[in-house]
């Protein structure tokens, strides 16, 4: 007997389904408990977290692909667990333990209690976390342009003369340039905090990203070939800490950024989790409809908006730079390598 078509797993009602539960009950919960205008708030949250958050979904789509599919099970559940407790409510609470040497009842307290203080709190972290983040993701972007064996290009007068700048590790050495710069420049007055926490995030990006291929030839060996394979055990694992390292780096800000929104802690949490939801959703739905391969041009212009987002974070450590401005441009570059998407393909039809 045919499984009818809207309760197969590739269809997206049953992809979008569970995050389409959980965001109507939260949203009557917050309606009814904390009014209408509480309920405004945890809609223009969660717009706000899946917009600005597309290219991360792209990313995970192209790393979830390589994954077996008992580790993408593990990525959309215990992975949505990790980003929407762990990243969006449990790890601001750390940074500020962290920073400000107060016990975690003090910090709950103040997040409950005295959000304003607490906002102030976060926001004095925001130098390390955007160092972090910022190089983080800097090489992340870097490393897809650098690399010298990708021969789908889209801007290719940008992108051709990075793939032939060097080695491999040249991203990384670009990286390292881009934070000396901005540690020791003459405007940056927390110059050993910038260094220390930007150099955290190149040596987390290269010891998860190299672990995750170290693992992933080995299993190539181990199954006698050259091709790509899909990653299970360790090599699996290593690209699922990947994608959640990858979730906190795009999250820093929108964290930070939630509070100009709001100062309730508990709208904020729901507000960014439900976000989170549907942006584990939109992945799951790009790798089952294969999108990546549809539009050619859409993860370059996830990349575009990754180093967009990772300039935006740097120079947020000393220039007030509004959150919509990244999350509005990198929406259009991702529409424009579409529309590009869509115009090659058209050509191609054309030629044939």
């Amino acid at each position: 007997m045919l499984m009818p078509p809207i309760l197969h797993a590739d269809h997206p009602l049953r992809i979008f389904f569970f995050s389409g539960l959980i965001t109507i009950a939260a949203l009557v919960f917050v309606g009814v408990e904390l009014g209408v205008a509480a309920l405004i708030v945890a809609i223009v949250l969660i717009l706000v977290e899946v917009m600005f958050s597309f290219d991360n979904a792209i990313i995970n789509a192209k790393v979830l692909m390589t994954m077996s599919r008992f580790w993408q099970t593990i990525f959309i559940t215990i992975g949505i667990l990790i980003a929407v407790v762990g990243m969006r409510l449990v790890f601001p609470i750390l940074i500020v333990m962290i920073t400000a040497g107060l016990g975690a009842d003090e910090v709950i307290n103040l997040a409950l209690n005295q959000p304003d203080l607490y906002s102030e709190k976060l926001e004095q972290s925001k130098v390390a976390i955007s160092s972090f983040g910022g190089m983080f993701l800097l090489m992340l972007c870097l490393h897809f342009f650098f690399d010298p064996s990708r021969k789908v290009r889209w801007i290719s007068i940008v992108e051709k003369p990075l793939q032939q700048l060097g080695p491999w590790w040249t991203y990384a050495l670009a990286s390292l340039m881009v934070l000396l710069v901005i540690s020791f420049a003459p405007f940056n007055s927390h110059p050993t905090e910038t260094l220390f926490a930007g150099m955290m995030g190149i040596i987390t990006y290269m010891g998860i990203h190299g672990l995750a291929d170290l693992f992933t030839r080995k299993q190539m060996i181990s199954e006698g070939t050259g091709k790509m394979v899909v990653k299970t055990g360790m090599a699996g694992f290593m690209s699922f800490i990947y994608l959640e390292v990858l979730d906190a780096s795009f999250s820093f800000d929108s964290v930070i950024g939630a509070f100009a929104i709001t100062q309730d802690v508990v709208l904020i949490a729901i507000g960014l989790g439900i976000g989170a939801l549907w942006v584990r959703s939109l992945t799951i739905f790009m790798v089952r409809k294969q999108v990546l391969h549809a539009y050619r041009y859409l993860e370059h212009g996830a990349h575009y908006t990754i180093g967009i987002l990772a300039a935006f974070l740097l120079s947020g450590m000393f220039i007030h730079i509004p959150e919509a401005v990244a999350g509005i441009t990198g929406l259009a570059v991702v529409g424009l390598s579409i529309a590009s998407s869509i115009a090659a393909t058209k050509r191609d039809a054309l030629a044939k």
